[in-house]
């Protein structure tokens, strides 16, 4: 699928680190999803690269404080089109 493609390509190119990706939602996701983790010093540059390579693909970027809740909401954006996360799990 082409967001695998996606998650493959930014983890081999930017040294990122990628899950094998969840064929169902996983809380607090409502679609399948796959995750990738980099570091600061890569921010600007994948999300320039997912910006332009992604290809109408959703995309929720979120940082990792320790605070799971500001992390899936003041912490984070969305490319592409916003989808409604079940926070209930962080309350």
């Amino acid at each position: 699928m082409r967001a695998r493609a996606l998650c493959a390509g930014a983890a081999e190119l930017f040294e990122a680190n990628r899950d094998r990706g969840r064929k169902r939602p996983a809380r607090p996701y409502p679609e399948w999803s796959c995750q990738l983790t980099f570091d600061t010093n890569a921010f600007d540059r994948i999300i320039r690269w997912l910006e332009t390579i992604r290809d109408g693909l959703d995309v929720y970027v979120h940082g990792q404080t320790g605070d799971d809740l500001a992390d899936h909401t003041t912490h984070a954006t969305w490319l592409g089109r916003e989808h409604t996360l079940k926070l209930d799990m962080f309350r």
